[in-house]
């Protein structure tokens, strides 16, 4: 489909991919998002850029990511539901699309109860499986959701998240094959910590043939200390975080737990690298993007290839 996108070329390739990640400002501080940027560049092959994620207002996604452009990195445009009507979303993709933003993550984003506007409306005027569908027929058969005719069609390598470990689990799959088949080309998932159910999800994956339809890149967040261990596992729906690793952070001492926390992801890239169905990470090193080269570098993941 040729959407112009370096991660649809790279995973095309066959290549391992590798994905980062950066959350705008909260207000017009471009230098802070460059800074975060220059850690990213020359060591992921796409770098997501959230869009008023946590429900907290931030600069645009699409502003953005005008700037990884700028800086020499390629962006994953995120586009939550919450925020947008269907006329505001299109015009969205068609102006990113024209800047030259070549991927798009559709999700349908945290509810504002649980951001810093709790009073303000939710849209959701469609969710993120409809607005996967809108954009593959924005791009494959150049026509609005209306059914009007689009002059010329946006470019856009489309991508879907995935939570593998949300209740109930047997459903889980079934959502993702949804989500294939609305018009995801490639799906990030949620942070991974448990690896026994990550290792069922993909395999469940595989035996229904989704890893043939559509490149599935596998989260990791790197743990930073206990305290947050025990916060995902306690306070983020969705999350499982077993025992075994907040003992390990824990054994790890005050001085080192950072360090095993970056181990352990470590380990994890590795596994998922001989993984059979999936075609890479997605690393969301939240504020922690000066550490993207060290862990990197290894696990493996560099030099990236050149497409």
């Amino acid at each position: 489909m040729k959407s112009g996108s370096k991660l649809e070329r790279i995973l095309q390739a066959g290549h391992f991919a590798f994905t980062g990640e950066v959350g705008p400002p909260r207000g017009c501080n471009v230098q802070a998002l460059k800074e975060k940027i220059s850690h990213l560049k020359g060591h992921v092959d796409a770098a997501n850029v959230t869009d008023n994620q946590t429900a907290v207002v931030r600069l645009s996604s699409w502003a953005a990511s005008l700037i990884c452009l700028q800086e020499g990195v390629e962006p994953n445009f995120q586009m939550v539901c919450r925020d947008r009507n269907r006329l505001a979303m299109q015009a969205d993709i068609l102006g990113a699309s024209a800047h030259g933003i070549r991927n798009m993550l559709c999700l349908s984003g945290d509810h504002q109860v649980f951001g810093d506007h709790p009073q303000a409306k939710g849209v959701f005027d469609i969710d993120s499986i409809q607005l996967l569908a809108m954009v593959k027929g924005m791009r494959d058969d150049s026509a609005f959701q209306s059914g009007g005719g689009i002059d010329e069609a946006p470019k856009m390598f489309i991508g879907a998240a995935a939570n593998p470990f949300a209740e109930p689990f047997e459903w889980r799959i079934h959502r993702l094959a949804k989500k294939i088949s609305a018009g995801a080309d490639f799906i990030q998932t949620q942070c991974v910590y448990n690896m026994d159910k990550a290792r069922e999800w993909v395999k469940q994956a595989n035996d229904l043939g989704l890893t043939e339809k559509a490149s599935l890149l596998m989260g990791i967040t790197p743990m930073k200390s206990v305290g947050m261990a025990r916060y995902m596992q306690s306070k983020v729906p969705g999350m499982e975080v077993p025992e075994a690793i907040i003992r390990r952070l824990r054994e790890a001492g005050k001085q080192n737990v950072a360090e095993e926390g970056i181990k352990i992801a470590c380990e994890q890239i590795q596994e998922f690298k001989e993984m059979p169905g999936v075609a890479g990470i997605h690393l969301m090193a939240i504020e922690w993007e000066h550490r993207v080269p060290e862990i990197a570098e290894r696990a493996g993941m560099l030099p990236r290839p050149e497409v």
